[in-house]
């Protein structure tokens, strides 16, 4: 799972957006797990454990991959316990220490009254860009297989790491993938866990997340985003449920092939992250305060005029905060939101400098979907609130439409094979509810001062993995009898404040 390129990189609303308090979370689920006296696999071997995902199971977070977030990864943190029960080594993809902030991250810089402020730590392994040096190969062997940016749909893309074959920038190839695979393999993912698990005895699966993240991050932006018609979807759109079930069952019978045992993980509903409950309560309030009924706003991604049917009319009430309302605002519109109201193109330039075209064609991509921006900003169907700073209540039926679909085919394939099942899904609802308390501290969804999220609003910080796997090892001793120990996840830090 990641955030979708350069999407929070600036969070300085003009107006109070954030409401950050410092003080403890609420008092949530107590999630503690009684300590076993014995470590035992039961009838589980961890004697080579294979880790299979994405963003989440590398360790990103802070919208970056680098050398702290993999050492607090999942993976990372169960494979110590499993040490305990017979577990043998495991080998991570690890940055150097020279190239520790790999491929960037963001840190923040302060806390103002204006909202939180960051920065971003550049880069030291490479492929700053597309354009850059590619990162520095790791071709001993790798346990740990999370791919950030990897989908479902992509597991079969022949030469996915293969900068020969593919160019930087095409949709079919993946830098992350692209360091830990020979130069000029056409090696595919699922050929990779294929070679994996034939000496591997145990395995988690996380894999699917980005199949429906990258469409809701992005708004539903995406052109035609709508049309799942193709088995292997283009960026930022929704992959098919059935191309979906597919995939993933091909990718179950290869890690199960030898007598692999392991544990399932489903897909969260990702409209509970910080990522979309941040913005929209206290912007609704500034709008009731101001007695603003409503905005307009670009829904998908298809260009035209209003008359073509891309804008929709929301009411202020309808805005989600703790009261109700359906529309989510992303954190990728929070510099932008103060603008409401205003004559002004900068959202636009900021959503066309996220294409990679030339600045040179500005003009022409504002005359494409008719905006005008000496209008008023969100005011007006001629310069309506960009697509990518809204997933409205059409869009979120689309995302839980396929989260459902997925989670069904993940808990059929883990029941078919007998393996640990990890409900992510109502796992992060709970979390996005009521909060998770660990010995006694309180954790919740909150930006920045929940502990669970780091900076970028969709991935956790080391304390919330740290709890993911305490999750994912209940559910292990549970199917397996084996008796893993937990984690103390409060060892484990959340955002790291100035």
């Amino acid at each position: 799972m990641t955030t979708p390129l350069s999407s929070v990189k600036n969070l300085r609303p003009a107006l109070t957006l954030l409401g950050l308090g410092l003080g403890a979370g609420l008092a949530g689920c107590q999630t503690d797990i009684a300590e076993p006296t014995t470590a035992v696999s039961g009838n589980a071997s961890f004697t080579r454990y294979i880790a299979i995902g994405n963003s989440l199971t590398a360790g990103y977070a802070d919208n970056g991959l680098y050398l702290e977030g993999q050492q607090n990864s999942y993976p990372s943190m169960l494979a110590q316990q499993f040490a305990q029960a017979g577990g043998g080594a495991f080998n991570q993809p690890l940055f150097t220490t020279a190239q520790a902030s790999g491929s960037g991250y963001l840190r923040l810089v302060s806390i103002t009254a204006a909202g939180p402020v960051t920065a971003t730590v550049p880069g030291s392994a490479g492929r700053i860009s597309p354009t850059s040096a590619p990162y520095t190969k790791y071709l001993s062997q790798v346990d740990n297989l999370g791919v950030p940016g990897i989908r479902m749909a992509d597991i079969q893309t022949a030469n996915y790491g293969n900068v020969q074959q593919a160019s930087p920038s095409a949709a079919t190839f993946n830098p992350y993938f692209e360091r830990i695979t020979p130069d000029g393999s056409n090696q595919s993912y699922f050929q990779r866990v294929k070679a994996e698990a034939a000496t591997a005895s145990f395995f988690s699966f996380w894999l699917g997340n980005n199949d429906v993240l990258g469409y809701a991050t992005s708004g539903g932006s995406a052109q035609n985003a709508s049309n799942t018609n193709l088995a292997t979807p283009p960026p930022n759109t929704i992959t098919r449920t059935d191309s979906f079930n597919t995939k993933a069952t091909r990718m179950i019978n290869a890690l199960t092939a030898n007598g692999a045992k392991g544990v399932i993980s489903n897909i969260p509903d990702v409209t509970g992250i910080p990522f979309f409950t941040t913005v929209g309560p206290v912007l609704k309030a500034t709008l009731t305060s101001r007695s603003v009924p409503g905005l307009v706003i670009l829904t998908g991604g298809n260009p035209g005029a209003a008359a073509t049917g891309n804008r929709k009319q929301i009411t202020t009430s309808d805005i989600r905060d703790a009261s109700g309302g359906r529309q989510l605002f992303t954190l990728t519109s929070s510099p932008f939101v103060s603008l409401i109201g205003q004559p002004t193109g900068r959202p636009w330039k900021f959503i066309y400098s996220q294409t990679g075209l030339p600045a040179a064609g500005f003009g022409s991509y504002l005359a494409a979907f008719a905006i005008d921006t000496t209008k008023q900003f969100g005011a007006s169907a001629d310069n309506p609130i960009p697509s990518a700073f809204v997933l409205d209540d059409v869009e979120q039926g689309l995302v839980a439409t396929a989260t459902t679909a997925y989670n069904t085919s993940l808990l059929n394939i883990a029941t078919a094979k007998g393996l640990a099942f990890f409900d992510a899904n109502q796992y992060f609802r709970t979390v996005a509810t009521s909060g998770i308390a660990s010995n006694a501290v309180n954790n919740n969804a909150a930006f920045i001062t929940g502990n669970l999220f780091s900076l970028d609003g969709v991935h956790p910080t080391p304390r919330g993995y740290a709890l993911v796997a305490n999750e994912i090892i209940r559910a292990i001793n549970a199917r397996y009898g084996a008796t893993v120990r937990p984690l103390d996840a409060n060892r484990y830090r959340g955002v790291l404040l100035p």
